[in-house]
């Protein structure tokens, strides 16, 4: 039987993304690694995020709901900024990616444990989640990255 080149070269190209999506592993919520109790060096993907997506996580009410507390004068157009966090504009000038990733992973690491402001890729939230989020995150790896990568165009 002859294998056509255009079914040989699909196959091929399935086969390899594959096998580089496998070596890029995802790093577990319990297995992330933080510099001095404030820095995230490595991406927890191996992919770069997405600030597009990121952003629409940021005001997404179902996932980061970050626009509660914290205001973004880049999402004008939505309603309801919350105040309780610090406005978010500029924060890129304030913050090495590595520190954002830190924060957003796990707050209560890098600001203490009375922080209001969840730990969005911990296993452990708050004192009494519902049972269906019981040991579970609230953001995807993947997630994060793209929240990460939307502050980081945050700039003065």
């Amino acid at each position: 039987m002859r294998v056509r080149p255009t079914f040989a070269l699909c196959a091929a190209t399935f086969l390899a993304g594959g096998i580089l999506s496998a070596g890029a592993a995802e790093i577990a919520p319990d297995e992330v690694v933080f510099k001095d109790d404030i820095e995230v060096m490595d991406s927890l993907t191996g992919q770069p995020g997405d600030p597009a997506n990121g952003r629409e996580v940021f005001a997404d009410r179902k996932l980061g709901n970050c626009l509660a507390c914290h205001a973004n004068s880049d999402m004008s157009e939505l309603p309801f900024h919350g105040d309780v966090g610090p406005v978010i504009d500029g924060v890129a000038s304030r913050y090495e990616p590595s520190q954002l990733r830190a924060i957003v992973v796990n707050s209560k690491n890098v600001f203490g444990p009375e922080t209001i402001m969840p730990s969005f890729y911990r296993l452990e939230n708050g004192a009494r989640p519902m049972e269906e989020f019981q040991g579970k995150t609230i953001l995807s790896a993947q997630q994060v990255e793209d929240v990460v990568a939307y502050l980081t165009t945050l700039s003065d």
